[in-house]
């Protein structure tokens, strides 16, 4: 089988020619670029490639890519994209949502594309509020948030994406953050190559209504000692001098974090996104506080399992193999045919 062409496309191919109308600042605009910048390396005609969304700021997504997209209906783009990949394996399908058009009115769409193993790629843009109808709490809005909708503060407890999406058993779960161009492309580049659904949480900055929100994990005072870099393989090590590190607490569940000076080395919990079982990966999701201390962002978890669509296609093949006359056939034969119904 020979190796296929390269169609030496840049990021300039997968600009369309539509006015990019975010607010000045959005987070949005980097992701846009991050995605755009990494197409290319897809090798997949722009023709082959489609981006569905849902109802929300990042929902615009579609308009601004030139390849195939529909801005679709609220919550319900994974739906959408589950119908055209089951009869499209020939495709590129990638989701765009938002913390609220996903956990909210999309929330059953979401956990079931994942369960069944869809080969999508779902981007989850959280910005912990919902921007697009101007500043009211989201699903991932902290308890005590103060916003338009919740005056004297937010009772409800936030949803934590990954979390979710791991309870529904998805394959291939990530983290990323709109600013590190680099680190949220080699998330797209690990969530492209995989067969199956991928879910990458992207936290993004609302500079209108919720400005500031991840700044721990941004500011140079801050970040390094907040952020925890997971790579496959690696001990899990953090901090601006590698002075916090991840083990499994003795007697305990879960995982928490320790000073790396007191900590035997063989203690230290070595990152393996191949695990199985997705407690693992479930426990490194609890780590962060409210405040986003110890934030793992990389992939948490990439497993293999048949996916939706390749099971639908294999069931589509087995039954047209088990009759033996053609599909143009069979209808011509019911159009023919007699009544299919009885009055009684």
């Amino acid at each position: 089988m020979s190796e296929p062409v390269a169609l030496k496309l840049t990021a300039k191919d997968f600009k369309s020619d539509q006015e990019v109308r975010w607010c000045p600042g959005c987070g949005d605009y980097a992701i846009l670029a991050a995605v755009q910048g990494f197409m290319p390396e897809l090798n997949v005609p722009r023709e082959n490639i489609v981006f569905i969304s849902g109802i929300g700021c990042s929902s615009r997504f579609p308009y601004y890519m030139n390849t195939y997209g529909m801005h679709s209906i609220h919550g319900r783009a994974p739906a959408i994209a589950t119908g055209l990949s089951a009869t499209r394996p020939d495709l590129s399908v990638w989701v765009v949502t938002g913390d609220g058009d996903a956990l909210s009115i999309g929330g059953n769409h979401l956990i079931h594309a994942l369960r069944r193993n869809v080969n999508l790629k779902i981007l989850l843009f959280n910005n912990r509020i919902y921007g697009l109808t101007k500043g009211q709490y989201s699903p991932t809005s902290e308890v005590g948030k103060i916003t338009k909708s919740t005056p004297v503060g937010s009772a409800d407890a936030p949803f934590n994406p990954l979390s979710l999406a791991l309870g529904a058993e998805a394959t291939f779960v990530a983290r990323t953050i709109d600013s590190d161009r680099k680190h949220l492309q080699s998330v797209l580049r690990a969530a492209a190559a995989h067969q199956g659904s991928a879910f990458v949480e992207i936290y993004q900055n609302c500079n209108i209504f919720n400005d500031g929100a991840f700044d721990q994990l941004k500011e140079p005072a801050t970040r390094d000692d907040a952020l925890i870099r997971l790579e496959h393989g690696q001990p899990i090590t953090f901090g601006k001098d590698g002075q916090f590190c991840v083990v499994h607490p003795p007697g305990g569940f879960g995982l928490e974090v320790r000073e790396t000076a007191a900590t035997p080395a063989e203690e230290i919990v070595v990152h393996d996104a191949t695990v199985n079982d997705p407690a693992y990966a479930f426990a490194l999701s609890r780590l962060p506080g409210l405040d986003l201390r110890n934030t793992p962002i990389g992939v948490f978890r990439s497993v293999q399992r048949a996916s939706y669509d390749s099971v639908v296609q294999e069931q589509v093949a087995a039954a047209r193999a088990a009759v033996s006359e053609t599909p143009e056939e069979q209808l011509a034969g019911l159009l023919a045919g007699g009544d299919t119904w009885t009055i009684l």
